[in-house]
């Protein structure tokens, strides 16, 4: 097996854990209304649990309010529940087949949180960059001494390795700065 088999076998690993990052953000409240952020939201509805994406389509309406229109009438109230029970701290309103959700401002104490649970999830994912590159790192290595790859090719494996991580700690960093810049507007 040769370094270059063995980077690219560790590239999909570092898109899956770009997603993951990805998708906790995207559940981040910033200062926009997203309907990401309550899509997932579970709802009791006739004895099961259902994530309001199933029962409703929402939707934004302009920046700080959130439209949710239940499939049914009859999930309405399981619905407008379920919100009162989440933590967003926002308003609602029901008419009689649409529900309106305003989010409140965001508050500097809060914005200071973001930022705080931000910082603490992008270095989750550096620490895991780096676990992976040690493993990798440590794989070349393996198989430089078994004689697979060259003392030369080892040393290229571990320059082309070098770039990767770069490659995604700078998405990661581009990712948290975007996220950063969206909650103080």
């Amino acid at each position: 097996m040769t370094y270059q088999d063995i980077i690219k076998r560790v590239t999909p690993e570092l898109e899956e854990l770009i997603s993951r990052l990805s998708a906790e953000m995207i559940k981040m409240r910033t200062g926009r209304a997203d309907p990401s952020l309550i899509a997932d939201i579970k709802v009791n509805c006739f004895g099961q649990e259902f994530p309001l994406k199933q029962l409703a389509v929402v939707s934004a309406s302009g920046q700080k309010e959130i439209l949710i229109q239940p499939w049914d009438v009859s999930y309405l109230e399981p619905i407008l529940s379920s919100l009162s029970r989440s933590s967003l701290g926002s308003g609602l309103s029901a008419e009689k087949n649409l529900i309106r959700l305003s989010l409140p401002p965001l508050t500097e104490e809060y914005r200071k949180n973001f930022l705080r649970i931000l910082s603490e999830k992008t270095e989750e994912q550096r620490v895991v960059i780096r676990k992976i590159r040690e493993r990798i790192w440590k794989e070349i290595q393996a198989g430089e001494k078994e004689g697979s790859i060259r003392e030369d090719d080892k040393f290229r494996g571990k320059e082309e390795l070098d770039k990767l991580v770069k490659k995604y700690n700078e998405k990661i960093e581009e990712m948290a700065e975007k996220k950063k810049k969206e909650v103080m507007e």
